[in-house]
């Protein structure tokens, strides 16, 4: 029977994070990742727009963003682009951008705080008029997803680990650890370790062990869109409706996340939903994209965690304490997966966080049904 001191499912960003930060810390350890779908058709990861950001509340998501952010922007051909990010908020939002103004301050983020005059002047061609504030950060901004992912992955393979073309499809466990993973063409591995990095897959995942986790796939739309009239260089903007977009070449990409989409595998693109949803939304804000001309929708999944939408990094003490899940990131996966994946390689080779204290992340608040969420824009 293979034998491996941490198995992973899940192979896309965070699974591959997890495998080159555990090769880092502890060469000597032997690695698998299992992965179904190694061309990554439905992965998030290659449907995500890219974006990586400090502009959050909590000191755990700003501590990981200026790890990964760093950590990003040194990766060589992927297409990093500091544009910026800006954040704006009508009058009943300010004060809850003015705070976490000052936390991401206190936390060595370089930001702006603007209001209406100073956004209308810096970005002239924006519809300022229902807005009082905005938060524009200097440093932040995005890359290609895709190019992130095969750097990871091409990483962990040089230092030796196994990625194994295949799907977990039950566990061997009792009251104290899993001890083994069954797989779907029916190989059977032992580990001392194992991680749940299957993104929207992750509720599955920890079901076959019997740990309840409130992660579900959710639906969203990234659009590529043009328009002919002139705009002012544009940082990655976002709006308390969640209307996000950033420039891409000679034009945009972009949506705005429905929050009460069902949740659900599905990939169906709806193609009437830039026309009816974002469009009015980017036209209002931008009159220049009255003319604007959608070249292309298509769909991706968020792993949305219901509680609070903040991610669940560690494991499940006292009844799998070898189980560790780094998942629910609600859209935020990719910025944070150096970070996450640093953070699951520490508690195993540790057995605790060595650089960044995560403990408000962990599975404990997720057993008390405790929420700790973001503040603001999401």
């Amino acid at each position: 029977m293979p034998h491996y001191d941490v198995l992973i499912a899940g192979g896309a960003v965070m699974g591959s994070s997890v495998a080159l930060f555990l090769k880092r810390l502890a060469p000597a350890c032997t690695v698998a990742v299992i992965e179904p779908d190694d061309v990554y058709e439905f992965a998030s990861t290659l449907r995500a727009s890219g974006g990586a950001r400090r502009l959050f509340s909590c000191p755990e998501n700003i501590a990981m963003s200026n790890f990964s952010l760093a950590f990003i922007s040194a990766v060589p051909d992927v297409g990093w682009k500091k544009g910026g990010y800006l954040f704006i908020v009508p009058p009943t939002g300010v004060d809850a951008l003015t705070a976490n103004y000052e936390t991401q301050r206190q936390h060595g983020v370089r930001v702006e705080l603007l209001d209406r005059p100073a956004l209308q002047a810096r970005f002239p061609s924006m519809h300022a008029a229902d807005l009082a504030a905005g938060a524009h950060s200097l440093d932040d901004g995005w890359c290609d997803p895709h190019s992130l992912l095969q750097w990871l992955r091409r990483q962990a393979r040089s230092l030796g680990v196994d990625y194994l073309r295949d799907k977990v499809a039950g566990f061997e466990h009792d009251n104290a650890c899993v001890r083994k993973a069954r797989l779907a063409s029916g190989t059977v591995i032992a580990a001392d370790h194992f991680v749940n990095a299957a993104g929207a897959w992750s509720k599955e995942v920890c079901a076959m062990i019997g740990m309840p986790l409130p992660i579900e796939p959710l639906r969203r739309f990234e659009h590529y869109f043009e328009t002919p009239n002139s705009i002012e260089p544009l940082p990655y903007v976002k709006d308390l409706a969640r209307l996000a977009f950033r420039p891409e070449g000679g034009g945009y990409s972009g949506g705005l996340v429905n929050s009460d989409e069902p949740r659900g595998f599905n990939f169906g693109v709806d193609h009437q939903y830039f026309e009816n949803v974002v469009w009015p939304a980017l036209a209002h804000r931008f009159p220049a994209f009255e003319a604007c001309r959608c070249r292309r929708t298509w769909s991706g999944l968020y792993e949305q965690n219901e509680l609070d939408g903040n991610p669940v990094i560690g494991n499940w003490p006292r009844h799998a304490d070898n189980f560790f899940v780094v998942s629910g990131f609600s859209g935020h996966g990719m910025m944070h997966a150096p970070a996450a994946g640093r953070a699951i390689a520490e508690l195993i080779v540790y057995r605790r966080f060595d650089t960044i204290d995560l403990a408000r992340l962990g599975y404990a608040r997720i057993a008390a049904n405790q929420p700790y969420a973001e503040r603001g824009i999401v």
